[in-house]
């Protein structure tokens, strides 16, 4: 297991670097100039072009890219173009925000699929299976961001039951708060997960009652339920782990739609904003912290699914 850690962190390297080599790549071929953001009617061309020149984009890509990069190895990441404050700090300061949204999610997606995937399949052709499948499908069809729009209508606007934006209240420093702030973006993106978690525990689960150790597990007069939970639940689990690092960056793409659907101060919201402006340093950094939380998710995934499973450890 520590070779196994040592090769993913080494492998951490060159994947960070192909990433910041694409995104910066996709940045300068897009439309828009970070300068007009500046730009003001009194404003003559030899201003702007000494703005231009004060930012560093008045050199050739290539160039921008290899001064970027040489920075962000001694720790700076730069200034964003639009609030002219670190880009680092900033990622910081909203990454617990993001980290806590895609936790609770994902936490409550596989804390709820097992039980409700378990059931679907004990009561295969059942209507508790077809309800629960009815259910799945539309998780899966459903946009995330149609959906909290849904939920901010209903339980925001219409009941007043929930805030509909932001993480906090003005004024109001309770955990109380931050909770019911935080309950429509949670229940927004486990919805999703939750969905294509249930279809593949249900299909995992009617395929182990097939085995022979639980029909022997019968034939011994065992009750059903014990059988699932008891025997069964360890192999339902493993797809699952697997799924958990398939689904990583399924979960990343989410957040930033459920931040920004519902003002969330995390990094998907500040990417959004930075993407509009074309603010490239603010842009590089999100990118990299994106990319960095999608290779560790799928290192504990793995870390997770050797520990489930034995065979693998002994197999090496």
């Amino acid at each position: 297991m520590r070779q196994l850690i040592i090769k993913r962190l080494l492998q951490v390297i060159p994947m960070l670097f192909i990433v910041s080599v694409i995104c910066f790549a996709m940045i300068k071929l897009a439309p828009g100039d970070p300068v007009l953001s500046f730009v003001t009617p009194d404003m003559h061309a030899e201003d702007i072009e000494r703005m231009r020149q004060s930012l560093g984009l008045d050199k050739p890509a290539y160039v921008q890219y290899f001064l970027w990069l040489k920075e962000v190895l001694s720790g700076n990441f730069g200034y964003s173009l639009i609030n002219h404050q670190p880009a680092l700090d900033q990622i910081l300061n909203r990454l617990p925000a993001t980290v806590g949204l895609m936790g609770v999610a994902i936490a409550l997606a596989v804390l709820l699929a097992i039980p409700l995937g378990m059931l679907a399949a004990a009561n295969r052709n059942r209507w508790i299976d077809k309800a629960i499948n009815l259910f799945a499908y539309i998780g899966i069809s459903v946009p995330l961001f149609w959906f909290g729009i849904l939920l901010i209508y209903f339980f925001s606007v219409r009941l007043g039951w929930l805030p509909s934006m932001g993480m906090r209240t003005i004024g109001v420093t309770s955990t109380w708060d931050v909770i019911k702030h935080g309950i429509l973006p949670c229940v927004v993106l486990t919805f999703g997960f939750l969905s294509v978690y249930v279809r593949y525990i249900r299909s995992s689960t009617i395929s182990q009652l097939k085995e022979d150790y639980v029909q022997i597990q019968y034939a011994f007069g065992s009750r059903k339920l014990v059988i699932m939970f008891r025997h069964l639940l360890k192999h339902v689990l493993l797809p699952i782990i697997s799924m958990l690092g398939m689904s990583m960056g399924d979960l990343v793409a989410g957040a930033i739609i459920t931040e920004t659907v519902f003002s969330w101060p995390g990094i998907g919201s500040l990417g959004m904003t930075a993407i509009t402006g074309k603010d490239y340093p603010l842009i590089m950094g999100i990118t990299l912290f994106s990319a960095l939380m999608l290779i560790i998710g799928n290192l504990i995934a793995d870390l997770l699914y050797r520990f489930a499973d034995p065979r693998i450890k002994s197999s090496r």
